[in-house]
């Protein structure tokens, strides 16, 4: 036997064993960022022939929601289920009614729903408008001494110092029955159908992760303005109190004309007597329009003009002051573009549905949020695939679509900047 290989077997073994680097940091300095990116893409279809980054959780188990909180990296925007659990506790402590028994009938109901990854995907972004339920409902059991003053003066005198006058008072000095109907349409009904109806078309029409987003910020926004320490009557100028019942101002003229009585009782038997500051019609007409905005760039027009509808109403029907509103719309903006900025998807001209996404980024940086070509450091590999859907979350999957692992706490729902290894 020959001891030592031939030389056609040495060449053999050498080029066997050899591996060619790709310059791949050369090769994205050549290439724009978003042609990586669609290469990057076409890439993966070819092993992967379809994209589950649409697809919903169908698991009901609840090992799996354990499995991926054992992953999860807990950030500073965790603190938010703390927030939203000490409210959860404060307005079940305080509620007289229900019972015990129906609050813990809830409370596990909820629970569950958290569990389960099939329900947690709508429950879990849900969670901020649940706490501003409870609480709004809770607020009719808060004792008298532990509320704020209700100042009746200040806001009147805020809108004379900024506008020169009344701007409530003077759109609802002339009244007539159209003028009565066109402001019960957005602020009487669009209100409170228009979340739901904008989380559908978002949902649809929208890049996977757009809804959960619009749920949570929504929540968050409309919580606010309860937890104010400025509350106040806009009708009234005698000193106000808790005991009052509440007024329904213009929207009574709508229980006359169509001879019913909706508003004027709901709003007598309503949990928080006085208007909200900052206005929550106009912080979520406001917010609705920029996130329609953000999916529908073109439409923008038509999601200003019911904004501005709305506002109109409210002045028009005597619920708000014009600071009021101004304020409503400074949040919805503040907190959308806050958004905008870290976690919500960006919009690819080229796809008209939620299914037609194969890859989402997010925020406002490119480099941070995205996958691409770029982001492969001398090695091209197809299974180290970094993924962010309507949250700073990354995912990394051993699959090519990205929400094949339903382990993810988070999914599309929760805000975190850190990498989430999937569950195995």
């Amino acid at each position: 036997m020959n001891a030592f290989p031939s030389w056609k077997d040495r060449t053999q073994n050498q080029f066997g064993k050899l591996q060619i680097q790709v310059p791949w940091r050369s090769f994205q300095l050549l290439v724009p960022h978003r042609m990586r990116r669609k290469i990057r893409s076409k890439l993966r279809s070819r092993i992967s022939p379809t994209s589950s980054i649409a697809n919903l959780q169908t698991s009901f188990s609840p090992a799996d929601t354990l499995r991926s909180l054992q992953s999860h990296r807990w950030t500073m925007y965790d603190f938010q289920y703390l927030l939203l659990l000490i409210i959860g506790i404060f307005s079940l402590t305080v509620m007289q009614s229900p019972g015990p028994l129906a609050k813990t009938a809830i409370s596990t109901l909820l629970l569950f729903s958290l569990l389960m990854p099939i329900t947690r995907q709508f429950f879990l972004p849900f969670l901020p408008i649940a706490g501003w339920l409870i609480f709004f409902y809770a607020c009719q059991f808060v004792p008298s001494d532990w509320r704020p003053a209700i100042w009746v003066r200040v806001l009147p005198a805020m809108e004379n110092i900024l506008y020169g006058a009344n701007i409530s008072n003077i759109l609802s000095a002339h009244q007539n029955v159209v003028l009565d109907i066109l402001a019960w349409i957005p602020y009487g009904l669009c209100h409170y159908g228009a979340p739901f109806v904008v989380s559908l078309i978002l949902f649809f029409f929208g890049p996977p992760g757009t809804t959960p987003l619009f749920a949570r910020t929504l929540g968050y926004i409309t919580g606010i303005p309860m937890l104010a320490t400025m509350v106040r009557e806009p009708l009234r100028s005698c000193p106000a109190d808790y005991s009052m019942q509440g007024n329904p101002a213009g929207l009574a003229r709508i229980d006359k004309l169509l001879g019913i009585d909706l508003y004027t009782s709901g709003f007598k038997q309503s949990p928080v007597v006085f208007g909200a500051f900052p206005s929550l019609h106009a912080a979520d007409s406001t917010l609705a329009a920029l996130f329609m905005s953000h999916v529908f760039p073109r439409l923008k027009f038509i999601w200003i003009t019911y904004t501005l509808w709305m506002w109109w109403a409210t002045m028009y029907l005597s619920h708000h002051y014009a600071v009021d509103l101004v304020c409503g719309g400074l949040l919805a903006t503040v907190a959308f573009y806050f958004a905008k900025t870290r976690f919500l998807p960006r919009i690819q001209t080229d796809k008209m549905f939620r299914w037609d996404y194969d890859y989402v980024e997010v925020g406002d940086s490119s480099r941070q949020f995205g996958y691409d070509l770029a982001t492969l450091d001398g090695e091209f590999n197809l299974d180290s695939d970094e993924w962010t859907v309507g949250s700073s979350s990354s995912v990394s999957s051993g699959s090519l679509s990205p929400v094949d692992d339903h382990y993810a706490w988070e999914s599309e729902t929760l805000t975190s900047n850190h990498d989430i290894e999937a569950g195995r």
